[in-house]
């Protein structure tokens, strides 16, 4: 395959990312308030008109119309093209990372559903059932038939990742919630045992600097609740692109 054809798939998957990033942000306003994510067709949460098909370009809408909706001037959230964004660039990556292979196509939905998790988590401080519970079943499947893991180290990654966690918040009450569990339990379905471990070490390095940043620059305390979600999402996505680089600088850097 030659540079251009190279891009043109490159650009294809990103366009398909922003598209279902359009998707997820359907779910992540809708899943946790019990709504349908399929009907009715997406609204202004200000006027509560619906949003005409050539106004809901994904990423592209949102800067034609200055951040405002075109029926009453409303403004729009930025978090809308951002989780598009996101998403498009996450499909681009799982391309450029794995090929044109059914992995990819795999570990483009595995990415996709992170990205609902973290927001809905930072939003409501809920990781919902529907999305973990499927999502480890899934990951068990697509480990047999569609990724480059066995069915035994998907396993072992559930065991590692959910069972990790459960032990801790048997140990200490409160200090972690179900849903973080079946988060990691589905992270260790779909990545395997070595990266399940890195996202836990990953996610638990960048949520205590993101701790101490927020009591930093915005005087929060160490009791203020913080999800984790999205840091463990944050480690998986590292582990799914880094792994080997991961354990290359751990080695370096701990084992000699």
């Amino acid at each position: 395959m030659n540079l251009s054809q190279y891009a043109v798939w490159v650009f294809y998957f990103f366009v398909v990312g922003a598209c279902v990033g359009s998707f997820i942000n359907v779910v992540i306003y809708r899943l946790p308030n019990g709504e349908s994510v399929i009907r009715p067709r997406s609204r202004c949460p200000g006027c509560k008109e619906r949003i005409k098909p050539w106004h809901n370009i994904p990423i592209l809408s949102y800067f034609l119309l200055l951040g405002k909706c075109a029926q009453c001037g409303n403004k729009i959230s930025g978090r809308y093209p951002m989780v598009e964004m996101m998403t498009a660039l996450l499909f681009s990556a799982c391309y450029a990372r794995f090929g044109l292979t059914p992995a990819a196509v795999a570990y483009m939905g595995f990415s996709g559903a992170l990205v609902a998790v973290a927001f809905i988590d930072i939003d409501h401080f809920i990781i919902p059932d529907v999305i973990t519970l499927p999502g480890i079943v899934i990951g068990f499947a697509c480990s047999y038939f569609l990724l480059p893991i066995s069915i035994g180290n998907a396993f072992w990654g559930f065991l590692a990742g959910g069972g990790l966690f459960f032990l801790l918040a048997m140990a200490v009450p409160g200090g972690m919630g179900g849903g973080d569990i079946k988060l990691m339990g589905m992270i260790g379905a779909f990545l395997g045992l070595k990266p399940a471990l890195i996202t836990i070490f990953a996610g638990s390095l960048i949520g205590a600097v993101g701790g101490i940043i927020g009591m930093i620059a915005f005087g929060k305390g160490r009791k203020s609740k913080i999800p984790f979600g999205p840091y463990l999402v944050m480690g998986a996505l590292a582990a799914l692109f880094f792994e080997r680089e991961l354990i290359e600088l751990y080695m370096n850097a701990f084992v000699r």
